[in-house]
């Protein structure tokens, strides 16, 4: 790990700090692990490399690979409206496109989403913050309709399709099963989740539970990219800007540096990053994964904080980049 060192040394300090409770580090290149260390304690369990978090948001282009997948099999295209998995859904201009790259315009739920998700995603028909492509503001519920498109074109649930390409690149532990026993978040209802209704929802924007090891796997198979999940054309369309010049909207502001792909953040106009290479995605509780395919890495953060100042995961890019 000594080439890594500035980056685990992120890490402890932040750690050390009280900033984070917990922290899993890992780095991947295309042939594997290189790197993986663990830090703090949540409350009085010491935190392990081998540990399940809660990945929030990381969910996010875990199913959005298994809609490619899904693509590449000639069952839908990024154009397939969302009505046709919905019949319900009383509008037709909101396409797959729309929901990978949160341009669809629906409105937002919370993450606990009260009502559940289908019915704000069906409200989305009429109800919304702007015309699909119009502009780009975070969605979760879109995911919601994903999901649902996965399951019309294969008859199989979006769990059940992460299964189907995850174990085979070592990647066994993605689960929505709380026996895995993530670490908690302790700040999470004071930052305004309800625990047990956000669990209910079994969200396919935020729900996975999963360790650092397995999305390093999943980074040193893209990097490596060799059809393993998706097929080289398949991540390169992943990988293409979708929202070009269009508004962005809180909590993403242009300042940031930021497109989306299908379903992928891409940091490609990042000014904060040595090496703007870099696609991958965040999520709610602190937990981190990036990809940069010219430089041959990728590296994991988990951790289980919700408010997180004095927190700039830039920072740890670029430690990470530099150790090379």
């Amino acid at each position: 790990m000594t080439a890594y060192s500035a980056a685990f040394d992120w890490t402890r300090r932040h750690v050390d700090a009280g900033r984070l409770p917990t922290a899993v580090v890992g780095i991947a290149t295309a042939e594997g692990i290189v790197a993986l260390d663990a830090f703090g304690a949540t409350g009085p369990r010491t935190a392990t490399v081998d540990d399940h978090y809660r990945l929030f948001s990381i969910t996010k282009p875990l199913v959005g690979l298994t809609a490619a997948r899904t693509v590449e099999r000639g069952l839908m295209t990024s154009l397939t409206p969302l009505r046709s998995a919905l019949p319900e859904f009383a509008a037709d201009d909101i396409q797959l496109q729309h929901l990978v790259s949160h341009t669809s315009g629906i409105a937002e739920p919370p993450l606990d989403a009260p009502q559940g998700l289908r019915a704000p995603l069906l409200a989305g028909a009429t109800a919304r913050d702007f015309a699909p492509g119009a502009a780009s503001r975070y969605s979760s519920v879109a995911f919601e309709g994903i999901a649902a498109m996965i399951a019309h074109t294969t008859g199989r649930d979006w769990v059940d399709g992460i299964a189907e390409w995850a174990p085979s690149i070592g990647a066994d532990g993605f689960t929505l099963d709380e026996a895995a026993n993530p670490h908690e978040i302790p700040d999470a209802a004071a930052a305004g989740l309800d625990k047990d209704r956000f669990l209910a929802l079994r969200h396919p924007g935020a729900g996975v539970l999963g360790r650092a090891s397995d999305l390093l796997q999943l980074g040193s198979a893209l990097l490596r990219n060799e059809g393993d999940v998706v097929q080289p054309a398949t991540l390169a369309m992943m990988r293409r800007p979708i929202t070009g010049d269009i508004p962005r909207l809180a909590p993403y502001p242009p300042e940031r540096g930021q497109d989306w792909g299908f379903t992928w953040n891409l940091r490609t106009r990042a000014p904060g990053l040595i090496d703007q290479d870099a696609f991958g995605h965040g999520g709610w509780s602190g937990t981190e994964f990036w990809v940069h395919p010219t430089a041959g890495v990728a590296w994991v953060l988990l951790s289980n904080q919700a408010q997180r100042p004095g927190i700039d995961i830039d920072e740890l890019d670029n430690a990470v980049i530099a150790g090379l």
